[in-house]
């Protein structure tokens, strides 16, 4: 999309302004899974909200960075700006997101949630007002991810009155960020204009030249009707990205001389992507204890990442010391019959959803209906090129067969029913049923026509999953939080008829302190019959496959979230807000699998034991606000049993970050803010997948400003 229609896109904003004066109707942006900080701290289970006061302080559009603060959320970084972010949750590993319900505005975003889950498409956080997080028991109204979590994000909701708000961002590499809405309510109407623009040159370098940064255009219109019982929410969105990221990552010794150094060969990689996203809510009140609401959603999803395949053979063998392999990555051997492939592939899911919501004072009934259709279109060529004294010589073009083409899809079916009891002024109680009817297929050509079937493979799950969570006041401060339930993840259109999906059983115990200040110490702990990983070239399983799904088996992952948070008042009307997050985990393989080569104790890939934040801020009563972010997070296995491992590959790196960012008044309307990220410029390999050693991103200053009009 040309910077033309950008353009003509801001001027739109401006010019879209009624005569008119906005009136207080009931919302049918009733998007939120959680709603409130307040709410979470009252949570039958845990849960975690950052509220836009947050992600205003933070001045960032990386959703790793959101997120850091958060308890029991495991993050791989991979392109240093959380472009395609991996994002765990307690038993569920960071893979593509692949384990955990990813949703926007409470509709799944996932390209393909059932038979494609990996998020290749991740909304762009910068246009998000807030994020919530649920985990343990509650979180089986949603799904089809339910063991670690469910991740919503929500966008920015229609403003009660006529205004707007542009903030905007520049940096180092040359790096850009704009988010810039207008809209309000008028009468029974509402609307909302926005657009997120995102931009940068890269912090990396290739050898012989080329680009490494990326540019994203979101776009996004937002209409609202309501009436005394009635409301009418749509939704419609549009985003494009272009970003010149790379699998190819360094051996090594090359790291540890420069880490942002690429490749010559990785020069021709390019990820181009565009997403349409639409959705319609109704709702309706039959009656004064009754809401009946129905949301339609669709969701397109196209890219091609073209880059080198293979790389990781040539970056492995230069690790053991072939001085082929090295002399081939760093353009001094010739090299013939590289292939670069088209990693074209379209996606589409849609689906209706029916809930009815029933108010019997102490009994909150909800219940609800979903029929969902999700596929994936998989067509990819081949390009060969040769290496010729340093330079990419195009040579040929092979059409796609085998694994590079297949379709596959899936059919899901799904109720749920909760019942949020309030049994007494101290006890509350959550119970929740799930029903899951999943049929997933896939057919894989030896013809670029697709004349020639070589495989067809289904599979098909039903399950029931229940659960109960509870609350109970110890006294007017202290709260005792607990509960248990079945979690299920659908093994992907790639799956056997013969194989199960992964399901495992689930338990929190935990503490509440509120009054002045507030505190939480969480135990979690997750029984799988059958823990698996989704196969991708990005994340190859444990096996070496790079589709389809890899069993692993038993396994048991436990651990301790703990958080703490207060603001302390000093002297000249100045506050110091502080909030500590500390996570503990140990996940291992339970029994040994000699099938699979697995031992007990082997730790999984991908979860770390350890990892904290520290954000700490000073409020003035000028508004001149500093806020300082420190964040850790362990070593973790690139596959598992790495603790069985003494090569020093099988390991990535630990990192310690910290970030510093200063938010200056200039006036009511008008506000900057100067930005610092990684402080101390540490240097990590943070990821050696899927083909080599990858770097987080180095030190990088910014500045910005927020206007609301």
């Amino acid at each position: 999309m040309s910077r033309t229609f950008f353009t003509l896109f801001i001027s739109a904003i401006y010019f879209l302004v009624p005569n008119t004066v906005s009136a207080e109707k009931a919302s049918i942006e009733e998007i939120f899974i959680i709603g409130s900080r307040l709410e979470v701290q009252k949570l039958p289970g845990s849960g975690a909200l950052v509220d836009n006061e947050q992600i205003l302080s933070e001045a960032t559009g990386d959703i790793n960075q959101l997120l850091k603060t958060v308890p029991g959320v495991y993050i791989q970084e991979e392109d240093g700006y959380g472009l395609r972010p991996n994002i765990g949750i307690r038993g569920a590993t960071s893979e593509r997101s692949s384990k955990i319900t990813l949703m926007e505005d409470g509709v799944m975003i996932a390209p393909a949630p059932y038979s494609n889950p990996s998020a290749y498409y991740f909304p762009t956080a910068l246009r998000m007002h807030t994020i919530e997080l649920l985990k343990g028991a509650p979180l089986l109204r949603y799904g089809p991810h339910t063991t670690g979590g469910v991740l919503n994000l929500v966008s920015t909701p229609i403003p009660q009155e006529i205004g707007g708000y542009v903030r905007g961002g520049l940096g180092e590499d040359s790096q850009f960020d704009v988010l810039a809405n207008y809209g309000g309510k008028f009468n029974d109407f509402g609307f909302l204009l926005e657009t997120a623009q995102r931009g940068s040159n890269g912090f990396k370098e290739i050898d012989r030249g080329g680009d490494t940064g990326y540019d994203i255009q979101d776009y996004v219109t937002k209409f609202s009707w309501s009436k005394e019982n009635q409301s009418l929410f749509v939704k419609a969105q549009y985003s494009e990205e272009t970003s010149d990221e790379t699998y190819l990552g360094l051996t090594d010794s090359d790291f540890r001389e420069n880490s942002t150094r690429r490749y010559g060969l990785s020069s021709p990689d390019q990820m181009q992507n565009d997403h349409q996203g639409y959705l319609i809510r109704y709702s309706v009140d039959p009656s004064d204890n009754l809401t009946i609401t129905t949301t339609g959603y669709l969701n397109k999803f196209a890219r091609d990442w073209f880059k080198l395949s293979g790389g990781g053979k040539l970056v492995n063998l230069a690790n053991e010391g072939d001085a082929e392999a090295n002399g081939i990555l760093n353009g001094s051997v010739d090299k013939s019959g590289l292939k670069y492939k088209h990693n074209n592939r379209s996606y589409e899911s849609r689906g209706i959803e029916v809930s009815f919501d029933l108010d019997l004072e102490a009994h909150q009934l909800s219940a609800g209906i979903r029929a969902h259709k999700d596929k994936m279109d998989r067509y990819q060529p081949t390009d060969y090129y040769d290496q010729i004294s340093g330079a990419l010589s195009y040579i040929s073009t092979t059409p796609p067969s085998g694994s590079n083409n297949r379709l596959e899809d899936a059919k899901a079916s799904t109720f749920w029913i909760v019942d949020e009891w309030t049994a007494n002024e101290n006890l509350k109680l959550n119970m929740a049923l799930r029903y899951e009817d999943v049929e997933t297929n896939r057919r894989q050509y030896n013809d670029p026509e697709r004349d020639d079937l070589a495989s067809v493979r289904g599979n098909e799950t039903k399950i029931w999953l229940p659960g109960i969570s509870l609350t109970y006041d110890l006294s007017d401060h202290f709260q005792m939080i607990g509960g248990i339930h079945k979690g299920f993840s659908p093994l992907g259109g790639g799956a056997k008829d013969y194989e199960k999906p992964e399901t495992s059983k689930n338990f929190e115990l935990g503490l509440r302190y509120n009054n002045s200040w507030f505190g939480e110490a969480i135990i979690f702990y997750s029984d799988f019959e059958n823990k698996a990983e989704n196969c991708s070239n990005s994340h190859p399983c444990s096996n070496g496959e790079l589709s389809g799904s890899f069993v692993t088996g038993a396994a048991k992952i436990s651990g301790i979230e703990a958080q703490f948070g207060r603001e302390i008042e000093l002297k000249n009307n100045k506050t110091m807000p502080i909030n500590l997050v500390y996570t503990y985990t140990n996940a291992e393989i339970h029994g040994t699998d000699n099938t699979q080569g697995f031992l007990e104790g082997d730790i999984l890939a991908a979860i770390p034991e350890s990892s904290f934040s520290l954000r700490l801020g000073l409020n003035t009563r000028s508004g001149w606000d500093h806020y300082g972010v420190v964040k850790y997070i362990d070593e973790t296995c690139v596959n598992v049993g790495c603790n069985r491992s003494d090569s020093i590959y099988a390991k990535n790196e630990d990192l310690l970050v910290i970030d510093y960012v200063s938010h200056f008044p200039i006036s009511d309307k008008l506000a900057i803010y100067i930005k610092v990220e990684n402080l101390l410029d540490e240097d990590s390999i943070i990821s050696r997948q899927p083909d080599g050693a990858r770097p987080n991103k180095k030190r990088t200053a910014s500045i910005g400003m927020e206007l609301n009009f």
